[in-house]
C-alpha cells in the first residue's frame, strides 16, 4: 500500500463526509428537535443517534456496491445520481432552505411530536442522509478493496460521527456562540464546497460512463 494515497484517500474522504453530514448545521436542528428534554436526555438521543447512523453507514460502505451490482446498476451510474443529490442538498446548505432532500415539513412536524428522535430525523435522514450514504459507497470504492484504505476510509468517517455527537451534545453552546448568523454563514461555505463536490461526482461519472459507451460501441 502506498502511505500517499492512504493519506490522500484519508484526507478527501474526511472532508467530504465533513461537509456532507454538516456537523455545524446539525446543532440548530437538534435544539429545535429536543427541546423541552432533560439534560440527560439529550445525551441519549444524540449518542443513540450517531451509533445508528454509523451502523446504517458502515452497512452501505461495505455492502453498497454488491447492492447496486444486484440491481444492474453502473458505480458510474451511481456516482452521478448521488452528485445530483449532494447538489440539490448544497442548494439547501446555500440558500438555508429545505428541498425535501433531508426532510420534508411533514416530517418534520412528526419528529417535533415524538419522544424518540434519535433514528427519525436524526440518524435518518439528517446525518446519514443520501448525500452521505452516496459519498460512503463511492469513497469505499476508491478503497478498491485494500483492506487499509478501507479502513482509513471508515476510521476517518467514525472521527466525522463523533464530531456530529459532540455537535449534537454542544448544540446550546454553538448556537450561543455562533448565533444564528454564524450558524448560516458556515453552513453556506460548506454547501459552496458540497456543490463543487457534486458537480466532480458527476463529471467523474458521466466521463466514465461514456468511456464505457465507447468502448462497447
Amino acid at each position: 500500500m502506498d502511505p500517499g494515497e492512504f493519506l490522500s484517500l484519508s484526507i478527501k474522504t474526511f472532508f467530504t463526509m465533513l461537509v456532507v453530514m454538516d456537523p455545524v448545521g446539525l446543532a440548530p436542528v437538534f435544539i429545535a428537535l429536543a427541546q423541552g428534554r432533560s439534560s440527560e436526555h439529550q445525551r441519549r438521543l444524540a449518542l443513540k443517534a450517531t451509533v445508528v447512523a454509523g451502523g446504517i453507514i458502515l452497512v452501505f460502505g461495505l455492502f453498497g456496491r454488491t447492492l447496486l451490482e444486484h440491481l444492474g446498476i453502473s458505480l458510474s451510474a451511481f456516482r452521478v445520481a448521488g452528485g445530483v443529490l449532494l447538489f440539490l442538498v448544497a442548494l439547501d446548505m446555500v440558500s438555508a432552505r429545505q428541498s425535501g432532500t433531508r426532510e420534508t415539513p411533514a416530517e418534520e412536524m412528526e419528529a417535533q411530536q415524538r419522544d424518540d428522535i434519535s433514528v427519525f430525523p436524526l440518524a435518518i435522514p439528517l446525518i446519514a442522509g443520501p448525500g452521505t450514504l452516496a459519498s460512503i459507497m463511492i469513497q469505499a470504492n476508491a478503497a478498491h478493496g485494500e483492506p487499509t484504505l478501507l479502513l482509513g476510509v471508515f476510521g476517518v468517517t467514525a472521527a466525522v460521527l463523533a464530531l456530529c455527537y459532540f455537535a449534537l451534545r454542544l448544540s446550546r453552546q454553538i448556537a450561543r456562540l455562533l448565533g444564528v448568523t454564524g450558524v448560516n454563514v458556515v453552513t453556506r461555505v460548506l454547501g459552496v464546497l458540497l456543490a463543487a463536490l457534486a458537480i466532480q461526482y458527476v463529471a467523474d461519472g458521466a466521463l466514465d460512463l461514456l468511456r464505457g459507451g465507447l468502448r462497447t460501441g
